[in-house]
């Protein structure tokens, strides 16, 4: 596990953040509480080109849920947003019955097809969550999620 700090101003306050990161590691996974006790955040994080990372970031949520502190507030970002044509999570298109594509918004043309929501989006919506797609390669959206969470 790595161990680092960010600092974030939020209007006339900075806000420090104190990271575990234990990159969802199975070796970490019996030592989880000691890092998520007292927790005031928590970001779970899976790779938008790999489905098995999202179900387990589902995992690791109901975990928080489950034995963090009631008043903690859970982000869930969809890393590797740069590799978004290599996307595994589905775009759910709403209006289109069993309507799933990969791509962007508009690939299928259907008149009454409205923007895709993302599975990610809509599970987050339905946990409480933050959520946000990144990138660490390119920083997009890294601090923005230290802001929101800050917030």
């Amino acid at each position: 596990a790595a161990f680092l700090t960010q600092s974030v101003c939020l209007d006339d306050t900075t806000v420090k953040f104190e990271i575990w990161d234990t990159a969802g590691q199975e070796r970490y996974h019996s030592l989880a509480p000691m890092y998520y006790r007292g927790a005031q955040a928590a970001i779970v994080v899976y790779d938008i080109t790999n489905q098995e990372t999202f179900a387990r970031a589902k995992t690791w949520v109901k975990e928080l849920q489950r034995q963090a502190s009631p008043s903690i507030v859970i982000a869930l970002a969809g890393n590797k947003a740069d590799l978004a044509s290599k996307r595994m999570v589905e775009y759910e298109v709403r209006g289109v019955p069993g309507g799933f594509f990969w791509g962007d918004c508009g690939v299928w043309g259907v008149p009454d097809a409205r923007c895709p929501v993302q599975e990610a989006q809509a599970y987050a919506d339905d946990n409480s969550l933050l959520f946000m797609e990144t990138s660490a390669k390119t920083a997009m959206n890294v601090n923005d999620l230290f802001l929101a969470i800050g917030e």
